[in-house]
């Protein structure tokens, strides 16, 4: 009898470490969905936001402005993509492992800006090791910190604190931001938007248990309504992080911000382990070649290019800014010549007639 029930024991311990596996290779999957839309929705947002006059930075107008844009809009289709995707993930595992796997967002948005603009030339440009190097460096970084999470729901006095952190964080980010301009602003709000997406991921795990107790539960929790502002609050930081700069100054704040605020909300609130003792060793040298890497992506022709990652029609924006009753002026760090062409062969200016009878604010995707 002995012998049965210790056989019992290790078949029960084998099926438990087999569904474990299955779960982690659901998180993972849905994770990569995640990073996937996310990439495909910053390059949308970033062709509509880049056309949209400096004026309206940090205005409500801006949201207005884009909301007529269908590429933006179709920007925000792929952010509720990856907003039922990382619910996905996070409900089958810990937002210590689900938020940094994000961080391949740099790479797979370049990649994306060079396959929507048709630029082969530029995708050859590449730093290819240099994405292998952080796509490796995550891969093998999160296997050997084997993140675990211990609960799925904060205490309410944890999330006081918690909040009252982040605020105060997103405080100085933006009252920083307001002083800068071009990178340095697209860097401080990419960052500020990378911590409100932090605190949407954990308010989401903490969501996703509310319901799995039941639909009152759920509905009567304030951490759905929080997601919601969360979120919001995030988009808005990030439209304005969008159009104060390229992406070379917003995303890499974007990503790898999101993926170590994220941590600290998992170790802090949902206590999520990872290996410590020698393992850190480990762990400290895959950030480190993370880092390094997406250094190196920034830093590619592709990165640097804002024309090959932002396009439209000049007159669009020209036809944009008349109709908002403001004169024809270049977006700031943006290729586009609102409303004027340059002659290359007489180095003279001419302008660029809007097309008649058209009203319409769309760009094309």
């Amino acid at each position: 009898m002995r012998g049965l029930s210790v056989g019992l024991d290790e078949a029960a311990i084998h099926v438990h470490l087999h569904l474990l596996a299955v779960h982690t290779m659901i998180c993972v999957f849905f994770a990569l969905l995640t990073a996937a839309s996310n990439a495909c929705a910053a390059v949308l947002q970033r062709k509509a936001a880049a056309q949209v006059p400096p004026e309206r930075s940090m205005h409500l107008s801006l949201i207005a402005d884009l909301v007529r844009r269908r590429v933006w809009l179709a920007g925000i289709g792929m952010v509720i993509v990856a907003a039922v995707a990382q619910a996905a993930a996070l409900a089958t595992g810990p937002i210590a492992l689900v938020q940094p796997i994000f961080i391949i967002e740099l790479p797979v948005t370049l990649v994306l800006a060079a396959l929507v603009n048709h630029n082969r030339e530029k995708l050859r440009q590449l730093p290819w090791l240099a994405i292998g190097t952080t796509t490796a460096a995550l891969g093998i970084g999160l296997a050997i910190a084997q993140p675990s999470g211990a609960t799925a729901t904060a205490s309410n006095q944890s999330w006081i604190i918690a909040l009252i952190v982040t605020a105060c964080f997103e405080a100085v980010l933006i009252i920083s931001a307001t002083g800068t301009s071009g990178e340095p602003r697209a860097a401080l709000l990419g960052l500020a938007a990378a911590c409100g997406y932090a605190l949407t991921a954990a308010l989401m795990k903490n969501s996703v248990a509310d319901l799995n107790t039941g639909a009152r539960v759920f509905f009567t929790s304030w951490h759905i309504y929080g997601v919601a502002v969360a979120g919001v609050g995030s988009l808005f930081l990030l439209q304005n992080a969008l159009q104060a700069g390229s992406l070379v100054a917003s995303q890499p704040m974007l990503t790898v911000g999101d993926a170590l605020i994220s941590i600290a909300f998992g170790v802090t609130l949902f206590n999520e382990e990872l290996r410590g003792g020698w393992w850190l060793l480990p762990q400290i040298v895959a950030v480190a070649a993370i880092i390094l890497g997406c250094v190196q992506i920034a830093k590619s022709p592709l990165a640097a290019d804002t024309a090959s990652l932002v396009s439209g029609t000049p007159s669009t924006v020209q036809l944009s800014c008349e109709q908002a009753g403001r004169p024809r002026t270049c977006h700031y760090g943006s290729p586009l010549a609102d409303g004027f062409s340059a002659d290359r062969q007489t180095g003279q200016q001419r302008a660029r007639p809007a097309r008649t009878g058209s009203h319409n604010c769309d760009d094309s995707a």
